[in-house]
């Protein structure tokens, strides 16, 4: 594997060429020598590193407020065919087993041997089959408005935008977009903070026109996707890894009954839900800072 990098304001953007020899990306936070538990970061289906920037940030540079820890190693990746990531020629390779195999050569190539994941959405699917595949990497996790269910309307609502071209002139006009799509997700959301989703959701074309920052065809892996197995096996596989769940209060993707039934599977299981937060929270919410705060501290 194959590591290359340059650096940004806040983060050095690196590289990894994978086990099939694509090249994926992801950005690194903080000190390698930070003395807090390493953190990575996974995104949702069609998202991308940025979505943990401000997270990240806050971690790498100021760390936890309870127990003393300070400072932490954060990285967070792009999926093949999302962000920085090559975009995969075959597009089968979509899917979960796939990932699976990326974050491991991540871990080996970054010398992470133990982590905390942060999973967003997908992400949190494949935290949790990681716990199945691989327990000992993992020295905590934080599932962020996922569980072992997926709710019918939540998943309908994300098949029915994924995959379809939606090229945006300006970028007012393309958070104009992420407003009619999300806006019941995030009531009374500044202005500053639909800009940064903005600037996470597209990038400027040849045309001079904004592209959404993924392969389209991520909706043939969607639509070629068997019917999901009973994930609650996986979650299961969370038994002894101290675990962090978050609920967006109006999320459709993840039920109230589901959220419970966690907790009856996991007793030991941490829960918050963000008030006036859809799927998903942002994580920078003042309610998630210090939660996420008090529970590295405890690791």
């Amino acid at each position: 594997m194959e590591l290359s990098e340059h650096q940004a304001e806040d983060y050095h953007q690196r590289y990894l060429t994978a086990q099939d020899g694509l090249k994926l990306a992801y950005r690194e936070y903080g000190d390698t020598l930070a003395p807090g538990v390493p953190l990575l970061c996974l995104s949702g289906l069609t998202r991308q590193a940025g979505d943990f920037h401000n997270l990240a940030c806050r971690l790498a540079h100021h760390g936890a407020q309870h127990g003393g820890t300070f400072g932490h190693r954060v990285l967070a990746l792009d999926y093949r065919g999302r962000g920085r990531s090559a975009y995969d020629e075959n597009w089968r390779n979509y899917r979960p087993e796939v990932y699976l195999g990326d974050i491991l050569d991540l871990a080996a190539a970054a010398n992470l041997p133990r982590l905390v994941i942060v999973g967003t959405s997908l992400g949190g699917l494949l935290a949790m089959a990681l716990a199945l595949q691989r327990p000992t990497l993992l020295a905590g996790v934080i599932l962020n408005d996922v569980g072992p269910e997926i709710a019918g309307g939540g998943f309908d609502r994300i098949a029915g935008y994924v995959g379809t071209p939606a090229p945006q002139d300006d970028w007012q006009a393309a958070i104009s977009y992420l407003r009619h799509l999300f806006s019941p997700a995030y009531p009374g959301l500044g202005e500053e903070a639909w800009l940064d989703m903005a600037r996470n959701t597209f990038r400027p074309g040849n045309d001079g026109r904004l592209h959404l920052d993924y392969d389209l065809n991520l909706a043939k892996a969607l639509k070629a996707s068997p019917p999901p197995p009973d994930l609650w096996p996986l979650f299961g596989a969370l038994r002894n890894i101290p675990t962090l769940a978050i609920r967006g209060a109006l999320s459709d993707l993840l039920s109230p009954a589901t959220f419970d039934r966690m907790a009856a599977e996991k007793p030991d299981l941490e829960r918050l839900t963000v008030p006036d937060r859809g799927q998903t929270p942002m994580l920078d919410e003042i309610e998630c800072q210090e939660a996420i705060d008090a529970f590295l501290a405890r690791l």
